[in-house]
């Protein structure tokens, strides 16, 4: 298999639960050294791990968390650590097979109320290079550093972990206030690690519940240039009967994995507390989210001899202003959930009679049950005359389908399309529907390029060629940044003759990611997206709960100290215009969202 910090960029990966926590739930004393067991009782934590298998862990830890020679010592057994060590991977193998990773689990010398003492600096690099050549040696996939409190002592594991020549995952433990127990705060251990190239994988693990381990992955999200994995307790521990217990449910936890994945994680699983009923629960969240697919892929085909693709100045009204260099204007606008057009119908009219050149449609946004947009698209040009771009997402249909609609759009009179892969059915009305996403926003580009050229996926004709105009969505303010950058170069590559932008909220990250792609002299013409405010909970609303979307804490404050529905609604659009004007000199035109449904606040934005 690829190097699981390859694995985890191109998509997010799960990681299994507790061992510890199992352990003791089939009648293990806490007395005794649960790392052993992987000698005396191998059956047991075969069956752990296969637990874990079944829920759909895609990454199996060996039992072997306090298997070095200091902390096995208080338990007589320091001389059993190579053998305890090479046991435990024997077992997670055997369970994992050759589709899973086994990570080589590493925890620190320290015990949690123990300060690092210098002194001891060079008894604990032993300790762990010997753990880590025994994990290497019998046959670990990485190692997987965790619940290291100490900077000092991690540097140590982690100097010890690339010695063995395996990936190396490096997890520590933080507290509520995003502080560790040697007083560094997460962005200083997160920068440590990324800055000296150590590390394949960063990870945030114990010490927290799932809600207090989205607060600490948020605070480093941004500026992490690894892979990061969150492995939080299932909450915080109870005493019930004398039981440890931790009453978070797995439902809970599932839903802190996907906003695990939407704030930039990509790896999920988890620590104290956690069972395989976790991972299961965060399994079938995960599953449905967009980032996890494995998409097919579509192979390009060349346009038959004697037949030219139509230039893209030539496609439509919108393709031929982009072309010409001059500044588009859009408004998006909501199908209804409703069979009734006319409210959208007036509301296109308008727009056209304003000056707008286009309206475009999302494709059941946020995942909702709406009339078509397809259908809306061609009633909104039939009957007022305005370009319509519809949004076209590969997430509620197979690729049959994909191309059928894309070929019936065309033949209706649709010429100007927006190319994306689409929200995850989990946070629509629907959570259990499942999504199908057989292609992404590339794939979807490549169809239309072929179509195009007068073929269809498989290669067979189609007669006359389409003349798609061809849209693609960007993300400035992606987490993985370099990885957007990277889709964006892919979207070009495919065929993408322009990009609309996800709602800028932050100009300088738009600004940031426009000189970037520019650098390299890779571009399109790019139109950005604009979203007028209607109120503070909306602003909040689009910060937590709409992937892909930063709002500023700036923002945020000022839309705070609105008392009115029109104090907000000015306040919205006042932020609009600062932001358009900020960004102007960098776009060829703007796209803005009518909240609510209020083209005149859209309108006002454009100023139209």
């Amino acid at each position: 298999m690829e190097p699981i910090h390859e694995r985890m960029r191109a998509r997010p990966v799960i990681f299994d639960g507790a061992m510890g926590t199992m352990i003791y739930q089939k009648g293990v004393f806490i007395n005794t050294c649960y790392d052993e067991l992987s000698l005396s009782n191998g059956k047991l934590i075969a069956e752990i791990h296969a637990e874990y298998r079944d829920a759909g862990a895609e990454v199996l830890e060996t039992n072997s968390f306090g298997a070095n020679r200091v902390k096995l010592a208080a338990f007589g057994m320091g001389e059993k650590a190579v053998e305890i060590n090479r046991a435990a991977v024997a077992i997670a193998r055997g369970v994992a097979g050759s589709d899973r990773y086994v990570a080589g689990s590493v925890g620190p010398c320290l015990y949690a109320y123990e300060a690092f003492d210098g002194s001891r600096s060079r008894e604990f690099a032993d300790a762990f290079d010997e753990q880590c050549a025994a994990l290497a040696g019998a046959g670990a996939d990485f190692i997987q550093l965790e619940t290291f409190t100490h900077l000092a002592e991690l540097r140590l594991a982690v100097a010890a972990a690339r010695r063995c020549g395996l990936p190396v995952s490096a997890c520590f433990t933080v507290n509520e206030e995003g502080v560790a127990s040697d007083g560094n705060t997460i962005e200083t251990i997160a920068g440590a690690l990324c800055m000296d190239g150590s590390v394949d994988v960063i990870g945030i693990n114990c010490g927290m519940g799932p809600a207090g381990a989205l607060q600490a992955l948020e605070r480093i999200a941004h500026t992490c240039s690894k892979p990061v994995v969150v492995m939080p307790n299932a909450g915080y521990p109870q005493d019930v009967g004398g039981r440890t217990m931790y009453l978070t449910s797995p439902d809970y936890f599932a839903t802190y994995s996907r906003r695990f994945i939407q704030a930039g994680a990509r790896g999920v699983g988890g620590c104290c507390g956690t069972t395989p009923g976790h991972i299961a629960a965060a399994v079938a969240v995960i599953k449905n989210l967009a980032e996890v697919k494995v998409y097919r892929a579509v192979k390009a085909v060349a346009a038959p001899a004697g037949v030219a693709e139509t230039p893209f100045a030539e496609k439509s009204r919108f393709a031929a202003r982009l072309a010409k260099g001059e500044p588009v204007t859009s408004v998006e606008i909501v199908p209804p959930r409703s069979m009734d057009l006319t409210a959208m119908l007036g509301k296109a009219a308008k727009c056209k009679e304003r000056g707008a050149d286009a309206i475009n449609i999302p494709d059941g946004p946020r995942a909702s049950a709406r009339i078509n947009n397809l259908i809306a698209a061609v009633r909104i040009q039939e009957t007022t005359g305005i370009e319509a771009i519809p949004h076209f997402c590969s997430r509620d249909r197979n690729l049959l389908a994909l191309q059928g609609d894309l070929m019936g759009g065309w033949a209706a009179g649709l010429k100007n399309f927006l190319f994306v892969t689409g929200d995850p059915p989990k946070i629509g009305d629907y959570p259990d529907m499942t999504g199908v996403f057989d292609m992404d926003s590339i794939g979807l580009v490549q169809m239309a390029v072929n179509l195009n050229r007068g073929h269809d996926l498989a290669g067979h004709p189609v007669g006359a060629p389409s003349a798609l105009v061809i849209g693609v969505a960007a993300n400035p303010c992606a987490v993985d940044l370099a990885r957007e950058i990277d889709r964006f170069y892919k979207k070009i590559d495919a065929g993408a003759e322009y990009a609309i932008t996800q709602p800028v909220f932050d100009p300088d990250a738009l600004i940031r990611f426009l000189d970037t792609v520019r650098a390299h002299g890779r571009t399109i013409p790019v139109v950005a997206g604009v979203w007028p405010l209607a109120s503070y909970r909306n602003a909040v609303f689009m910060a937590t709960e709409v992937p892909g979307v930063s709002v500023p804490p700036a923002v945020l404050d000022r839309m705070s100290c609105c008392t009115t529905g029109e104090d907000s609604r000015r306040a919205g659009i006042d932020i609009a215009l600062e932001i358009k004007e900020k960004i102007r000199p960098y776009v060829q035109g703007f796209q803005v969202s009518a909240p609510g449904g209020n083209v005149d606040t859209a309108l006002s934005v454009l100023e139209l």
